[in-house]
Order: C-alpha cells, then sequence, then structure tokens
C-alpha cells in the first residue's frame, strides 16, 4: 500500500510514502487504511507505479498474479517520470496496472488514466468520490457478528507481539463498524477464508504451517494461560481451538452466500449498481483464470 499525491510528504522522495510492504496481514492493512490522512497535492502516477515495481518483494513464477490498482483525480502524466515507460517495465515483469479515475469516465479518459491502463493491460474504471456508499442490511448480519466474535476467541497468541495483534484484531473490527455494520459484517466474512492467516502471532494458524512450532516455542512466548501447560497439553488446546475455527468459518460461509444473495437481490430491485466493485472483482477473476485459477462458488 502507497499514498501519494500528499505534499505533506518529501518533494525528494516526489510526494510518495510505502504505507505497507506485500502482506498477508489483513488487519496491518485495515490499521494502516484507517490511520491515513491527506491535504492533497500533486500526484506523480508515474513516480509511484515505478516505486512499487522496483522496491515491492514481487514473487516469481507464472501463477502468481501482480496486479496494481492506482486511484487519484489529476491527470495521470504528471510529474517527472514518464508513466509509460514504467507501466510497460511493469507488464515486462508480469504486473499488470489498472486505473481508477475519481471522476468523470471521459475526463479520465482524456488525462491519461485509461491509457495507463490500456498500456499496463490492465483495466481502467471511474468512480464518483463524492457519492456516498450505499449500504444494505441482510437478515443474516446480526448472526454473522455473533460468529465473528466467536472465531476471535479462537485465536491463540504467541511471540513478542502476540498480545497486541490479538488486540489490533479486535480493533480492526471496530474501525470497520465505525463506518456501518455493513463493513463489519464484510470484515467478518473475510476472517472466515484462508486468506486471512496470522501465523507471525496466532498458533493455531502457525501450527496449521508447521506441525512442529510448539515444540519449538519458548515459555515466555505462550500467553499467560498455557505457560504452565505443558507440550501435549498446549498441543491438545490448539487442536481444540483450530477444530472450533473450522466450524465457525464454514457457518459464516453459509451465512455469508445466504447474505450476498440477499444484497444482490436487493440491489436488483432499487436498481443500485456496484459498477466499481463488480469491475475490479471481474478483472481479479479474468487474470485468474488466465494463470489457471477457478473461481470459488
Amino acid at each position: 500500500m502507497y499514498e501519494y499525491g500528499n505534499d505533506g510528504l518529501s518533494s525528494a522522495s516526489n510526494y510518495i510514502r510505502q504505507v505497507a510492504p506485500l502482506t498477508t496481514d489483513l488487519d496491518l492493512i485495515s490499521e494502516k487504511l484507517f490511520s491515513l490522512r491527506t491535504n492533497g497535492g500533486q500526484e506523480y502516477c508515474g513516480a509511484v507505479i515505478q516505486d512499487a515495481v522496483a522496491k515491492l518483494s514481487w514473487k516469481d513464477g507464472n501463477k502468481n498474479m501482480k496486479l496494481v490498482y492506482i486511484a487519484g483525480n489529476e491527470p495521470f502524466n504528471q510529474g517527472p517520470i514518464n508513466y509509460k515507460e514504467v507501466v510497460k517495465n511493469a507488464l515486462k515483469n508480469d504486473i499488470y496496472i489498472n486505473t481508477i479515475f475519481c471522476g468523470n469516465h471521459e475526463e479520465g479518459i482524456r488525462t491519461f488514466w485509461q491509457d495507463g491502463a490500456i498500456t499496463g493491460n490492465g483495466k481502467y474504471f471511474n468512480i464518483d468520490s463524492n457519492e456516498r456508499v450505499q449500504y444494505i442490511n441482510t437478515p443474516y448480519d446480526d448472526q454473522i457478528t455473533l460468529q465473528n466474535q466467536k472465531i476471535n476467541e479462537t485465536y491463540v497468541s504467541y511471540g513478542k507481539k502476540g498480545a497486541e495483534k490479538k488486540m489490533n484484531q479486535e480493533v480492526q473490527d471496530a474501525n470497520a463498524g465505525s463506518v456501518s455494520k455493513a463493513n463489519y459484517v464484510e470484515r467478518s466474512v473475510s476472517k472466515s477464508k484462508a486468506v486471512y492467516k496470522n501465523e507471525s502471532w496466532d498458533l493455531v494458524d502457525k501450527v496449521s504451517e508447521d506441525e512442529k512450532a510448539i515444540d519449538n516455542i519458548r515459555k515466555e512466548e505462550l500467553p499467560a494461560e498455557l505457560q504452565n501447560k505443558d507440550k501435549e497439553e498446549i498441543k491438545a488446546y490448539v487442536a481444540k481451538k483450530s477444530a472450533e475455527r473450522e466450524k465457525i468459518q464454514k457457518e459464516i460461509s453459509v451465512l455469508a452466500k445466504k447474505r450476498q444473495a440477499y444484497i444482490d437481490a436487493e440491489m436488483e430491485k432499487a436498481k443500485i449498481k456496484d459498477d466499481l466493485g463488480n469491475a475490479i472483482s471481474s478483472s481479479i477473476i479474468e487474470l485468474g483464470k488466465a494463470k489457471g485459477y477457478k473461481v470459488e462458488k
């Protein structure tokens, strides 16, 4: 995640700051997003894309999907770095550039946002950044909220930052809830999926990755409730939490599908469209299929 176009940042860095590296820590991304503040400024699209391509730790391999989504509301060709050269270089590294213009569709074309996407073999989108998001509450939201509270109880912190990270999990739940109930539920659904893994601080995820993790962990790295247990007791405790989590994840998955069907029906009745969300999803799915992935039903 990068911020750019903020005059509060250094001009020597082209008003660019890497907020977070490529990461699987979704709570970290949430934390950083909610802490962002800006006062506007020059948007150097070419410069920030160049920085992302060069400095992020992109994985090699044909199966990896490497995408950049860049949003802004000023001309795409601003700044000292030629966006065409940068975007072409990204494509040579199998990194696809998708652009989101915050304004009128035709203005985005005139100010080169569409050309940036075409050059980068990506997709061009536009949004009305002043339009309020319309949230649809569903009969399944309260059930998903309850399951989210239960799933939080299955996390077993360890290590120097374990307790802090576990607390941050709940802080980010609250941040999502501060936007809307729908945001809280969407986050809850995300937390039930395989992409939400916290092996760096959660013993359940760590053991699923490394069966011998508990054998190698020091007593002082464990939460207080486990420090007086032997290795076998700890393994049994973690296995129990793992089984609980799997059960809750399945329950949330069933509820999430019913919830999405309800939202789709309500949007159809009200003639509400989530063009950007659907377009972004479609762009990811399109590349995923080309890479040999299948869409989860």
